[in-house]
């Protein structure tokens, strides 16, 4: 369903062939980075889906991505808006990671884990900007919470490589996909 709500949000309807696995994980222990390298360049588009959980001694917690290893502050920017069931909102944010959104923590209820779809455009193309959009959503011990965060990179190289980060790690158990978009 997320796939079909970023595709619609997006102004493309992909068909079923469209997407390849590039590379998927699911981790057999707590883990600090999931990291993707050697992107092949045969796509127009890239797609990350992710459900995980965070070690954070918190209910929810927040991921990021950083492209090709870039840490510089000043080439991420991100506007977020957020629903929890009881209130709505919106964000700017800059700094050195491509904003995702919001996963369960380890206070969320027994094994409750988030969901992230993150769709990474035009990432070869060498003549502009990177933009992503992500939706993510967890529940927090009976009220939900749903983001969906734009945001920008301000690098014109290919993206060969995503570390994806937290503010803890990432727990046992928690799977990432990486496809590829024709």
């Amino acid at each position: 369903m997320l796939n079909n709500i970023a595709a619609i949000i997006g102004g493309v309807t992909p068909e079923v062939g469209d997407y390849e696995s590039i590379a998927t994980t699911t981790l057999g222990s707590s883990t600090a980075t999931i990291s993707f390298s050697s992107i092949p360049s045969t796509y127009k588009h890239l797609q990350i889906r992710a459900t995980t959980r965070m070690t954070a001694s918190a209910i929810a917690d927040t991921c990021w991505a950083q492209f090709n290893s870039d840490t510089t502050s000043s080439n991420y920017y991100a506007h977020g808006l957020y629903g929890t069931g009881s209130s709505v909102g919106a964000y700017a944010d800059s700094g050195a990671y491509a904003q995702i959104g919001i996963v369960s923590a380890n206070t969320a209820g027994a094994n409750i884990f988030g969901v992230f779809v993150m769709d990474i455009l035009d990432y070869k193309d060498t003549n502009k900007f990177k933009t992503t959009r992500t939706l993510s959503g967890t529940d927090t011990n009976g009220d939900g919470q749903l983001r969906f965060v734009s945001g920008l990179w301000r690098n014109t190289n290919a993206i060969t490589s995503i570390d994806i980060k937290g503010n803890s790690n990432f727990a046992q158990y928690s799977s990432f996909a990486l496809y590829g978009i024709k």
